[in-house]
């Protein structure tokens, strides 16, 4: 399972993401078809599979191993400074607040949002190519799955409520 699951993270987000993403001793689940569903390491998920495409959306967790893995701006979309409370909240980001990003990146790819520094914020799904991100002055161009201030939240060590 960790032999296809690295084969899968390379072809989707390039060579040596795998073995970054997916360190020795990942546990999987399945599906009732015994396909990957979720990959967790230390009981934290990493990425779950999409069974429409194939592909992996990625935790914050995950998005932090991905992020140390690939140079910049690989699977980035950089945005300004003043809407970066807005990504770690969650909300969506906009072609307007885009000031750079990977012209690899097509739409329906999962990007890492993240400021000048190249400090993740937040991790989603692209709506526009990275071409497009920087073309366009309106419109959404990453859906975000989940800010960095949601994934504190889920820190074992910080209690809920």
């Amino acid at each position: 399972m960790l032999t296809r699951a690295r084969a899968i993270a390379d072809f989707q987000f390039g060579p040596s993401a795998g073995a970054a993403l997916f360190p020795e001793g990942c546990e999987f689940t399945l599906s009732r078809t015994g396909r990957i569903r979720q990959v967790l390491f230390l009981g934290e998920r990493l990425a779950t599979l999409r069974a429409q495409d194939g592909r992996f959306t990625l935790s914050f967790a995950g998005a932090l191993r991905i992020l140390g893995a690939l140079p910049a701006p690989a699977a980035r979309v950089t945005i300004a400074a003043e809407v970066a409370s807005f990504a770690m909240a969650g909300k969506n980001v906009f072609a307007k607040h885009v000031v750079d990003a990977d012209p690899c990146i097509h739409a329906g790819d999962e990007v890492l949002v993240v400021d000048a520094e190249d400090r993740l914020l937040a991790t989603g799904t692209a709506v526009l190519s990275g071409t497009e991100m920087l073309a366009f002055n309106y419109g959404g161009a990453v859906s975000v799955r989940q800010g960095s201030e949601r994934a504190c939240f889920q820190d074992r060590s910080i209690p809920r409520r």
